[in-house]
């Protein structure tokens, strides 16, 4: 497939593009920086026109295209003012959702967010581990936002039947360079909390973004996309034991596995994850 990713410079943008082009796709990189490779277009998705334009063609670029994975967005709460992250996320989602429905695009995938499962978890969520079946709980302006751009997408597909969204509610994007930094994280389990001490590495994030491309069905569907364990070396019951006492658990937890379920996205996408930071120590 001839695809565009936007963001494509970001952590998870960089590893998309190693992840699709080692596959065989022809991937074109929008983003607001070029990449190191320089063949990044720079598009303010903020702008409707400037991302119809590139959506349709770029001079030498492309002439169209087969896909959009749709990743670049200021990437977590408090970086900037909440306004401005409504204003930039919520205005570029919906741009980047229209120029593929008029320029008769029929396959998106796109970064959501673990945080509309309730983060940082100052309420505890409803039973562990958390998955794609309780309602979404947006606890910051980016959350709510997340949430805004999952109902439109359903929206969307309700309007076009071929078309297809994939949210993928990315975990705490890391890189094998982040790693080292888990140490710390060790000797108090406060620190973690608030994403149920999850995480995802960039390659598998990518592996999912290629297994949802290549999956897609007409329609929109949600998942949960994380690390097979959590960052911590402490097992499961006693971190829950410890801060979650009074959250019911619906299976058996394991050692280290994540309580961020991706039970869902490894039965329909055939997501798997590959790399652990246990591996980098």
């Amino acid at each position: 497939m001839r695809i565009a990713v936007t963001g494509g410079s970001g952590k998870l943008g960089k590893a998309t593009l190693i992840d699709l082009r080692s596959a065989g796709h022809e991937v074109i990189n929008f983003d607001r920086v070029a990449d190191r490779e320089g063949v990044s277009t720079i598009v303010d998705f903020t702008d409707y026109g400037q991302t119809l334009d590139a959506i349709l063609g770029v001079n030498d670029r492309h002439t169209g295209l087969d896909a959009i994975v749709h990743l670049a967005a200021i990437p977590a709460p408090g970086i900037l003012p909440d306004a401005a992250t409504f204003q930039n996320n919520m205005l570029s989602t919906f741009h980047v959702f229209q120029s593929a429905r008029r320029a008769g695009i029929s396959r998106i995938v796109y970064a959501s967010s673990e945080t509309v499962l309730g983060l940082p978890f100052d309420a505890a969520p409803p039973y562990l581990p958390v998955d794609e079946e309780y309602d979404t709980r947006p606890e910051s302006v980016y959350s709510l936002v997340k949430h805004l751009e999952e109902e439109m997408a359903r929206k969307f597909v309700r309007w076009e039947p071929e078309l297809s969204i994939t949210a993928l509610r990315f975990s705490n994007v890391m890189a094998p360079q982040d790693y080292a930094a888990f140490a710390d994280f060790q000797d108090d389990a406060s620190l973690r909390k608030w994403n149920l001490w999850g995480y995802i590495d960039a390659r598998d994030g990518a592996q999912a973004i290629r297994r949802a491309l290549e999956t897609a069905k007409p329609g929109f569907e949600a998942y949960i996309v994380a690390a097979a364990d959590t960052v911590m070396t402490r097992p499961n019951d006693e971190l829950v034991a410890e801060l979650f006492p009074e959250v019911n658990r619906t299976t058996d937890l394991g050692v280290n596995d994540t309580l961020l379920s991706i039970a869902k996205a490894r039965r329909d996408l055939g997501y798997e994850p590959q790399h652990s930071w246990r591996d980098a120590r």
